[in-house]
Order: C-alpha cells, then structure tokens, then sequence
C-alpha cells in the first residue's frame, strides 16, 4: 500500500492511499466465496452454484462492497502508519476506481492539534476564604422561613408578595398563542414568573376583577418564536391572598428532615448545608479562573469538525430548553460558535494537562465526592453503594475528580492569592462580561 501526505492547511491533511489490485481481488473473491455457500439460483442446489454464475450475478455488488470496506480499512491503516490523529471523519475523493487496477483515492481530514500546555506559572488566581456567621445563618433561616411562606384568602386589593388566583388569555396580533392562556393558576406578585409587566398590573387588583394588559415580550425571551412581539392579556382574577411566614417550630423542622433536637439541630443542619454550598462555590471559582487562565496561554488552532459538531450540540440544547417549533439546524450557528469554541479548546487542553503530567483519577478522592454528595440524603450509605453498583456514575465521578486533579496541578504551579470574604460575596454567582 502506497500513501502519501501532504499538509494543506495548520490542521488539515491531504493523503493519498494506493491499494494494489491483488488486494482488491482478494477481497472480492472472498465475499464471491461467501455468497456462493447461501445463494439461491434455480436449477442449482444450495452451495453448488458454479463460480462463474456467482461471478455474473453478484460481482458488481461484491465489488463495490469489498471497495467501501478497503478504503475504510486502508484510510486507518495509513493513519497509524504515518502516525496521525484524525479530528472526525474523511471526505474521500476516488482518483481510479477501475476494475483490474490498483485503487487510488484521496482522504482529506483534520488532525488533533499537537500542543504542550504552557504558561503555568503565569496564571495568576485569587481562591475566596469565607466562613459562614451566625447573621449569614440567621439570614438564611428568613429565605427559608419565606420560601415556604403560606397564604390566607384576604378581602382587600392585591399587593406585591400576595398571591393571586388568575384565569389569563394572552393573544399576539389578535390571535390566541400556544401556552398563552391558563385557569385558576397561582401567581405571587414580585416573583418575576411572568413577563415583565405582567405581575405590576395586577397591583390593586381585588378578587372578581378583570384587567387588560398590554405587553411586550422581552426580545431574547426563551420562546423565539415570541420574542420581541407585542401580546394582550385578559386577566381575571378570582381570588386574593396575603402571605403569613411559618413559625420555626418543630413542624417547620419536619420539612428539612430535622424530627429532633428542636432549633438547635435545625440551624447545625441548615450551617452544615452552607458550607457545602461555600466550598462548591469557592471551588467553582477558582476552577473557572484556571480555565480562563489555561485558555489565555494556550491559544490552539480548532479542527473545524469538532467545532462544528459542538455547535450542532448547542443548537439541540437550545431547542430543547427553549421550545417552539424551530429546528436546530435553523438557529444561525454564529450564535454559539463562541460557547462551542471554548468548550472544545477547553476540552482539548484539560486532555493534553492529563496527558502531559499523567493523571489519573484518585480513588480516595473519588469516594470522598462521592460521600459528599450522598450526605444530602437521608440514608448516604444506600447512595454510595448505588455509584459504586453503577458504571456510568462512577465514571462520570471520575471525569469530574480528574478534572479536579488538573485544576490542583495549575494551581500547585500558579501565582494564587487568597483573598477573605463574607459568605454572601463568596457564594454569590461571577457576573458575565458584557458583550464587546
């Protein structure tokens, strides 16, 4: 077998592969040989079919069968030969496709890119330090108290935080529009569940009354097909209740799992919960600021096909969150090219940090996150003992704890700083930069 490469582009190959025709028509005869033990022709038994009528009626077939299966065959062969890594599949460009002769094709494909990760030291990250106060607790027993905050039927107008029961019917250029309109549902004024507008003019409205509101929906709505439209809704209300806050009392305790041991255990419970949810948050951090920092000294030319499929893969999420009748493929693909951009050099980058320092994931850190995560549940060891019965769980914990380990190793190597903050500001989600 003949193959030679030549590089047309940073990532791109052009790779011509010779087969010799011997080779061609063995595979042939093979699959000729394999046809005449099944085939049925009349006037022959089964598998006494003389070759040269196998040979008339199916060689065409066997050939073209024996030719598809040789260049997939001879386009991997040749790849490891000249040792390439190919980025998604070739288009292939027959150049002779003659029966007796050699066959020569081109493959044209992409290649992973070859990289070593540098840059290390340069990264420079600031790793939050916060502890949870008692008036962080404290504060954290209001939300709760608030969230599950119950309402009485009150005979006055609507006011914000009370809950309405409503009957809407929400209309675009005069028409009534799919999941526009619904009856006796319930709605707290100030959520911000609806549209904006919407929960403000309802404000002073009393139970049995009727109200028209004029809206628009916001222009990146999740329903593009609403987007940016003008609606009329017709609101009628028919009931008015005011919110009351539950004691925190042995009841109130009950919907957290706490039965005993009154407030005290209560707030130990809720404090514990906290700093689970500080330590996710400050990991969060800081993983997020080693990504960035990976990204920045590693610029990395893309294959075009992975880019491609991680934008088709971002398109089916978008459909799939937002609805509508819209078709992936109809969303323009510039709209996640960065997202899709940045996941595949990512991806490509944490791949090479593992590689190039020989990472594995860390069986006692595995069970560790494992074990963490099943202490939010009432029986943590019926939790563990489902991962570890569970491969694809746990493979996933892996990918997770690897990922964990290539975040340790930058920051071993890294310029880090670390910074106290109050609980508040250290779980409190990183704002996104404003578009350039």
């Amino acid at each position: 077998m003949q193959v030679s490469v030549e590089s047309t582009s940073a990532l791109e190959r052009r790779m011509t592969i010779g087969v010799p025709a011997e080779r061609i028509e063995t595979e042939v005869t093979k699959r000729l040989q394999q046809t005449a033990r099944r085939a049925k022709v009349a006037g022959f038994r089964p598998g006494k079919v003389p070759m040269s009528v196998i040979r008339q009626r199916y060689e065409d077939a066997a050939r073209q069968e024996a030719l598809g299966d040789l260049i997939q065959a001879t386009f991997y062969e040749a790849v490891a030969a000249q040792k390439l890594n190919p980025a998604g599949s070739p288009a292939v460009e027959p150049k002779l496709f003659e029966k007796g002769k050699d066959l020569e094709y081109v493959a044209t494909f992409e290649v992973f890119p070859e990289f070593e990760v540098t840059g290390l030291e340069g990264i420079a990250i600031e790793r939050l330090q916060a502890e949870v106060a008692d008036a962080d607790l404290d504060k954290m027993l209001e939300i709760l108290r608030k969230q599950n905050t119950r309402f009485e039927s009150a005979a006055r107008a609507a006011q914000e935080g009370d809950q309405l029961t409503i009957d809407f019917v929400g209309k675009v250029d005069g028409e009534v529009f799919a999941g526009g309109s619904a009856k006796a549902t319930q709605l707290v004024l100030g959520s911000g569940r609806m549209i904006p507008g919407f929960e403000d003019g309802l404000l002073g409205a009393a139970a049995g009354e009727e109200r028209v509101l004029n809206l628009t929906f916001p222009a990146d709505y999740q329903n593009l097909e609403l987007a940016g439209k003008a609606a009329e809704f017709t609101v009628s209300v028919t009931a008015v209740a005011a919110p009351t806050l539950p004691e925190l009392n042995a009841e109130f305790f009950a919907l957290f799992g706490v039965k005993e041991g009154g407030l005290d255990d209560f707030r130990a419970e809720v404090r514990k919960n906290m700093q689970r949810e500080l330590r996710q948050a400050i990991k969060s951090k800081v993983k997020n600021q080693v990504m960035d920092g990976l990204l920045a000294a590693n610029p990395i030319e893309v294959p075009k096909s992975l880019l491609g499929n991680e934008v088709n893969r971002l398109r089916v999420q978008a459909v799939q969150q937002f609805g509508g009748n819209i078709k992936p493929d109809q969303l323009p693909a510039e709209l996640f090219e960065e997202q899709a951009r940045r996941r595949v050099v990512l991806g490509l980058i944490v791949a090479e940090v593992v590689k190039q320092f020989e990472l594995k994931p860390d069986d006692a850190r595995v069970r560790e996150m494992i074990q963490e995560m099943a202490s939010a549940y009432q029986e943590p060891e019926q939790v563990v003992a489902w991962y570890y019965k569970n491969d694809q769980q746990m493979n996933e914990v892996r990918s997770v704890v690897l990922e964990e380990q290539v975040v340790d190793t930058v920051l071993s190597k890294a310029n880090v700083t670390d910074k106290s903050v109050s609980y508040e500001e250290a779980v409190k989600p990183v704002e996104a930069a404003p578009a350039a």
